[in-house]
């Protein structure tokens, strides 16, 4: 069998074959009721079933898989109702973010969010939504990066990763890409001014409009 991922980069194959898995079923290309073949998967990553086996285990501790007594393992996936969970908890840890980031926030790291709203609205004019969505995730860790909470950024950077395809598509949404970029100039501009409640309101009124979108799509 031959490896399609190099071992070196993950602490043990279970890992190596969660992070396929977990990327697959976050980024949609597993649906929600799709099966999970213990066999099929250990023969297109090329390892044994064990290291399979060890990983779905751990997917469903997160809940993103269901075993099914004689079927085998389900992708239950993110749902409406976790997905409402998430932009609420990710509007209070964003807000938070920022409000600290406004009294924490250097001018290196202003003058790259300055850099990266530019790109932006390049892209944004392009319509390139792949971009704007790295861009939008380097523009968020810049404020995780301010705010000097490791709890927060372990905790955004992960909801980030679970609702990783719904971000992309609430920028193909039409108007909803220029709009977003407004909103995080407003945040770059508290941020700029430090000033900690403002920063907070406009960080809270973006994960609410990018739910509000999500919800209408």
């Amino acid at each position: 069998m031959t490896m399609l991922y190099d071992a070196k980069e993950f602490s043990s194959l279970s890992d190596m074959v969660y992070h396929h898995l977990y990327e697959a079923i976050t980024d949609g290309r597993y649906h929600s009721g799709d099966l999970l073949i213990e066999m099929k998967i250990a023969e297109e990553l090329g390892v044994s079933r064990t290291p399979v086996r060890e990983a779905l285990k751990q997917l469903e501790r997160e809940d993103l898989v269901v075993s099914l007594p004689n079927r085998g393992v389900m992708v239950r996936g993110v749902t409406d109702e976790d997905l409402s969970d998430i932009y609420t908890i990710r509007a209070l840890l964003e807000g938070q973010a920022a409000y600290w980031a406004a009294e924490r926030i250097t001018e290196k790291q202003l003058e790259r969010m300055d850099e990266i709203l530019e790109l932006m609205d390049l892209y944004t004019r392009k319509n390139n939504v792949e971009h704007l969505v790295r861009l939008d995730t380097s523009f968020h860790e810049i404020i995780y990066d301010a705010c000097r909470s490791n709890a927060i950024r372990n905790l955004l950077t992960n909801l980030h990763q679970i609702i990783r395809t719904k971000r992309m598509n609430s920028l193909t949404v039409e108007g909803r890409a220029p709009v977003s970029l407004g909103e995080h100039r407003e945040i770059y501009e508290a941020l700029k001014a430090h000033d900690a409640e403002r920063a907070k309101r406009c960080a809270q009124t973006h994960i609410n409009a990018a739910e509000h979108v999500t919800d209408n799509r």
